[in-house]
């Protein structure tokens, strides 16, 4: 049966008399057409910036900046869960628009993906038990240990490179890394230091464990901070996103957000 709104009728039989009247969109609707679609990229599987509630429902630190990104940014946005391995490639491939996912802005990404400026800044660190006789984490002092690194990460090229005689287990995810330290199958791992934080300081599981050593904050493998990943040519995006950010910083939004998360700034 064909459907016709009583609107599409008054239109008609008013244009029929020569009278055109338009018909206001909602207030919805015209800021929904006022905003760009936007695909964002999230692993999902890294607190407290990024993970599944116990209703699978997104939350994070990661998660809050972008959605106060796309608010002042005007963006429609959606958020995409994708394996860490793929997310760069897929991203490239245009299956979504940019990644908000707490990468750091290493040097052999910036050949591969255009980052916004920083939104967060975070060293690494090495993370042993308490009981752990460890305490020189120079690569000599820990060649006969087990080092634990996740996959694909800044600091698993970190490893690779100036820890190559360690031997190391590569874990497919930060919650399993954790469990990996915790239950005594490494000896040590490599991790960011803000992303451990929480788990260290308010979880049964992590006081088992403590930073060893010096921050680590190369830039060669771990950049200069967290950025939002685009793709090399998507330059207009790039702009609004780094003013949507400058704005939520300037009027304290980023604060708010940031002391929901860590009683400390991580700008």
């Amino acid at each position: 049966m064909l459907r016709i709104s009583i609107q599409t009728i008054v239109r008609g039989a008013l244009m029929a008399g020569g009278i055109g009247i338009f018909l206001a969109a909602s207030p919805l609707e015209v800021a929904a057409q006022d905003r760009t679609p936007m695909r964002i990229a999230v692993e999902g599987a890294f607190p407290p910036f990024n993970y599944l509630d116990a209703n699978n429902k997104l939350q994070g630190f990661d998660i809050d900046i972008a959605n106060a990104l796309c608010e002042v940014g005007k963006f429609e946005c959606q958020f995409i869960i994708e394996k860490w391995d793929d997310i760069i490639p897929d991203l490239v491939a245009d299956k979504y628009d940019a990644i908000i996912s707490s990468m750091s802005m290493s040097l052999e990404r910036r050949q591969k993906v255009a980052f916004t400026e920083k939104y967060y800044n975070s060293p690494s660190v090495f993370i042993a038990r308490k009981d752990s006789s460890i305490s020189d984490v120079s690569p000599a002092a820990l060649s006969d240990k087990i080092l634990g690194v996740t996959s694909s990460t800044a600091q698993e090229s970190y490893a690779n490179h100036l820890y190559p005689e360690m031997k190391r287990t590569v874990f497919r995810s930060s919650p399993e890394l954790y469990k990996g330290l915790a239950d005594g199958s490494v000896d040590i791992i490599l991790e960011d230091k803000l992303a451990i934080y929480d788990w260290i300081a308010n979880t049964k599981a992590g006081s088992c464990c403590e930073f060893k050593g010096p921050d680590l904050v190369d830039v060669t493998y771990f950049g200069e901070g967290a950025g939002i990943a685009l793709r090399l040519d998507d330059k207009e995006r790039l702009t609004r996103l780094n003013e949507a950010l400058k704005s939520i910083k300037a009027d304290g939004t980023y604060d708010m957000i940031n002391a929901k998360y860590f009683p400390f700034s991580i700008q």
